[in-house]
């Protein structure tokens, strides 16, 4: 397990939200924190803490009147820690060469792939030609419904037909670098992991060969951390937001990486 940091970017501003509430219209979401600092703040941190492929997520659209504030945070927080961080939201295989010329280690994809229901072959493969798979995250946050878990896009708020399985796994890491997985419905709640969902990502783990997996979504106690690393066999990493003291939570910085790290 390896601690993998984050800096949510909404309306411009260093944010920590609920996922579930993020709306297009108005710009919207139910925020947990609202930082003063800059997104090179939170960069250089985890430069100077040795961590490394943490992710900036632009959360607006482009069609959004915040969203160049949003990219201006997202490309300083690049250029003061190159290689160190990776970037998502709204990538596509035009755009993507300007992010990773700008310091990113990779870029993460979602809404570019899972189209109209389904993974668009065609985009996955131009992506992954335009940017190299070693430089390839894909994003495969997802919520629940019918008792599986269903891959949603568009700043999470549309369900796709695909399953976060191992046949999907299977099929994904032959694309990319690593899998991000937000377990949307706990985003931001600060109420416990999604336990199931990490059980089954641990077991498809557990097999020779396979990729990485960062699973981010509703860590709030130093128990959660541990229960993680029980129930993904130690091979899951992980990304804690809303519960860090910076960004207003209650679990200290330098304590989440020496728990992780021993």
């Amino acid at each position: 397990m390896e601690f993998r940091p984050c800096i949510d970017i909404h309306n411009g501003q260093v944010k920590q939200i609920v996922g579930s509430s993020l709306e297009d219209q108005g710009n919207l979401a139910k925020e947990n924190f609202v930082a003063v600092k800059g997104a090179e703040y939170y960069a250089r941190l985890y430069q100077e803490n040795g961590i490394k492929g943490g992710h900036i997520i632009l959360l607006n659209p482009a069609s959004s009147p915040y969203y160049e504030a949003t990219r201006a945070q997202a490309m300083r927080a690049l250029a003061a820690y190159p290689e160190g961080l990776q970037i998502g939201g709204g990538v596509n295989a035009d755009n993507a060469a300007e992010y990773l010329d700008a310091g990113a280690s990779h870029v993460i994809v979602t809404s570019y792939v899972f189209q109209d229901g389904h993974v668009n072959m065609e985009h996955l493969d131009k992506i992954c030609r335009a940017v190299g798979k070693e430089h390839l995250v894909l994003d495969l946050s997802c919520r629940i419904k019918s008792g599986s878990y269903y891959i949603v896009t568009d700043r999470w708020q549309k369900f796709t037909e695909e399953k976060v399985d191992g046949c999907t796994l299977d099929m994904l890491m032959d694309y990319c670098d690593e899998f991000l997985i937000h377990a949307v419905d706990v985003e931001g709640k600060r109420q416990g992991i999604e336990e199931t969902l990490v059980r089954q990502l641990g077991v498809w783990c557990s097999s020779p060969g396979k990729i990485a997996i960062t699973y981010a979504g509703g860590v709030h106690d130093y128990e959660d951390i541990e229960l993680l690393r029980v129930l993904g066999g130690d091979r899951i990493n992980v990304t804690i937001g809303s519960a860090l003291d910076i960004f207003g939570g209650r679990l200290a910085f330098d304590e989440v990486l020496r728990r992780i790290r021993n």
